[in-house]
């Protein structure tokens, strides 16, 4: 169940994502462009650490139960520093990759998309895969 207060601040977010999600399906025409899309996620950052991703301690309320996929995204941030959220929540100003929505006040403790993404990299990870493939997947299912 998601709180009024949260629907209403997640409204904004979800306008981008439609948006973003529309200029992707157009640019995925071909198969050339939709190899270019991999480009569109950030470079992961050299030495980046899940020191800022919150623990299932801070996690209150009704955030808790959003806790396994923090857990899970705090085994790889690597891979997750290298993925776009396709949620929207890029767009915003210090957001750099889908690591920042499980760190500080990000969005994923709320957010289905966000924690869709960490879930399905983190399942793909287990399985091998590479971060362009994590990257693929997610921009299949996700973007």
């Amino acid at each position: 169940m998601v709180s009024r207060r949260h629907f209403v601040a997640s409204v904004p977010v979800l306008v981008v994502a439609a948006a973003t999600a529309a200029r992707r399906r157009v640019a995925c025409a071909t198969p050339a462009a939709s190899a270019a899309l991999l480009s569109d996620h950030p470079t992961p950052r050299p030495g980046i650490t899940a020191a800022k991703v919150l623990t299932r301690k801070q996690l209150t309320g009704e955030h808790a139960e959003a806790a396994p996929v923090f857990d899970m995204v705090r085994q790889m941030p690597h891979i997750v520093d290298g993925i776009r959220c396709q949620c929207g929540c890029a767009e915003l100003e210090g957001n750099y990759s889908l690591l920042s929505c499980f760190e500080g006040q990000g969005m994923a403790g709320h957010c289905q998309v966000c924690q869709g993404e960490g879930r399905l990299a983190y399942r793909l990870y287990k399985q091998g895969k590479s971060l362009n493939e994590i990257r693929a997947a997610i921009d299949a299912k996700f973007g």
